[in-house]
């Protein structure tokens, strides 16, 4: 891997990890559109590295709602009444909602793993995320805000997470259109789908690395992850301000798109190369 391709590959990270056209889907898809043969010990290095990266980026950009979060499950906890304060309600339901997708992760772990050595197992999964992402728009009544979550919405939304395990379904799309199914407004949606990714990336992140150690000569490799480390961290970081904004008052539909035409694009050129 070259540095060029560590700060482009990077941004990719960046922009997919929050905006709900899958960031695992892009890791596999980019390289190939673009011929890059890139070892796969190396791929799944920098793979690790810059989901680590974006996970920064979450924790900082919600690091007030975190500590006030963790705070309230103290105190709920302190006092054994984790529901009777909204943010200590809020703590509990991201808990619930990681569940699911944790669970059934380790259930299937080799399909998962498999899923992502396939660019058109991925093709098709971004076909996946651009259906439920309309779906969302159609179905979704877009009337409720995050203080109104319950239990039963936790669950369903973390069962919408845990579709996104395979390779092409992002992890924000079908969290947000798990939200917007349930009538939660789109930027609420969002907003929750984006807390609920800590626990799960945090989980991801310390398994996969641990993995990484094992790799030989990963010092000389690492300096070259570094550009991209930095410029998933930024992008991943306005990602997220840009894209509470623009649910506010726009819809899903445009990333529908885009997951549809992507999806199909990769899937000529596999039938093009045979």
């Amino acid at each position: 891997m070259t540095i060029f391709q560590s700060i482009l590959l990077g941004i990719v990270q960046g922009l997919t990890e929050f905006l709900p056209i899958s960031s695992s889907g892009h890791l596999v898809i980019f390289p190939y559109l673009l011929g890059w043969d890139i070892p796969a010990d190396v791929e799944f290095a920098f793979d690790v590295l810059v989901q680590v990266a974006t996970l920064f980026a979450v924790i900082v950009y919600f690091w007030k709602d975190l500590v006030q979060i963790l705070k309230a499950l103290l105190a709920g906890l302190l006092n054994r009444n984790l529901m009777k304060d909204p943010q200590s309600r809020l703590g509990v339901y991201i808990i619930i909602a990681t569940v699911p997708a944790g669970v059934i992760g380790l259930l299937l772990k080799d399909l998962v793993e498999q899923s992502f050595n396939s660019p058109m197992f991925t093709a098709l999964g971004l076909l996946v995320t651009s259906a439920l992402l309309a779906i969302a728009e159609r179905v979704g009544k877009r009337s409720r805000e995050m203080q109104a979550m319950n239990s039963k919405d936790a669950v369903f939304i973390g069962f919408f997470q845990s579709v996104s395990i395979f390779s092409g379904i992002s992890r924000s799309g079908s969290t947000i259109t798990g939200g917007v199914v349930r009538d939660f407004k789109r930027e609420p949606a969002a907003r929750f789908s984006f807390l609920m990714s800590i626990p799960i990336m945090l989980a991801a992140g310390l398994l996969a690395t641990i993995d990484l150690l094992k790799i030989p000569n990963l010092g000389h490799t690492i300096l070259v992850f570094i550009p991209g480390f930095i410029a998933s961290a930024v992008v991943g970081y306005l990602a997220i301000r840009w894209l509470l904004k623009y649910l506010v008052n726009h819809t899903l539909y445009i990333f529908s798109i885009y997951c549809a035409v992507v999806g199909i694009l990769t899937l000529l050129v596999g039938l093009l190369r045979g």
